[in-house]
């Protein structure tokens, strides 16, 4: 019953692996290098690469179930990943995205839903984690708390109801390691829907110092986040929903609580939590 995660040394793979190293089962991470990721004890490092589905195939063998974070902007090359993991497993819990629709086509649901359509037509068991936005994209204004006292970023307005990392660990879990998940789509949200702007703010009340948001013009946020992804229309989508979350907030479902058996953690919790990547240098604790 040997689980192998992929997507080990991210936000959400590292709680994934650290929870999974206290549970009895077999648990393999995949890495790049093996030598410098610094799992738990227990936990069977195995290089890879998803852009070389060959070299999966040591670290597929003998698995049960696999968790997939595809970590790329497009669905380009996850077609022969996926055609590799179903020649081993039997099951794949992938972490998508709660903007896909059942009732369009793949293509119509971006990188996400082209994944699920891979996964599903594969022949594999399959339970998808359609997750809403991650608490950890607040960390992309670190520099500038750290800097200053401005967070400068577009739609100061838009309300999300951002999920812990930690949580989305713990549903994955569940999925993994429990009967009655099979063919399952959940959606995954925080607790409650936050502002852009609220959020600045509760960092700032986490850290002890007053932090502002200055309101960023779109065309220029956009320049910016080409240059840093790539993917034009991957920041057009984003930038979309941002503004349509202005007026028409993010939803709020209680499935987070449904499956692990307590409520999903707040923005203030995920806050505390990563304190000290948003202050400088020798700045006390608040």
């Amino acid at each position: 019953m040997t689980t192998l995660i992929i997507g080990a040394t991210g936000n959400v793979g590292r709680h994934l692996t650290a929870s999974l190293a206290r549970t009895e089962l077999p648990v393999r991470a995949l890495t790049r290098r093996p030598d410098a990721a610094g799992f738990p004890a227990g936990v069977q490092a195995v290089g890879g690469d998803l852009t070389d589905p060959e070299s999966l195939r040591v670290a597929l063998d003998g698995v049960d179930s696999v968790f997939l974070l595809w970590p790329f902007h497009s669905a380009d090359g996850a077609a022969p990943v996926i055609e590799t993991i179903a020649k081993y497993a039997r099951k794949v819990v992938y972490l998508s995205a709660f903007s896909v629709r059942d009732d369009v086509s793949p293509a119509e649901n971006g990188v996400w839903g082209e994944v699920e359509d891979l996964i599903r037509r594969s022949g594999v068991e399959w339970t998808f984690l359609r997750a809403g936005g991650f608490a950890t994209n607040a960390l992309g204004w670190a520099a500038q708390i750290r800097a200053g006292d401005v967070v400068r970023a577009p739609y100061a307005g838009a309300q999300r109801s951002l999920l812990h990392e930690a949580d989305i660990a713990a549903v994955a879990v569940a999925a993994l390691t429990e009967e009655g998940h099979t063919g399952q789509s959940y959606i995954l949200t925080g607790p409650a829907t936050i502002s852009q702007a609220d959020q600045v703010r509760v960092i700032g009340e986490t850290i002890g110092r007053p932090l502002r948001f200055d309101e960023q013009p779109v065309e220029e946020a956009r320049a910016q986040m080409v240059a840093a992804w790539g993917n034009e229309e991957f920041v057009d989508r984003a930038l979309a929903h941002w503004a349509s979350i202005v007026t028409t907030p993010e939803p709020v479902v209680d499935t987070v609580e449904r499956l692990i058996g307590r409520p999903a953690r707040t923005f203030a919790e995920w806050a505390a939590d990563h304190a000290a990547d948003f202050r400088s240098t020798g700045t006390p604790p608040a």
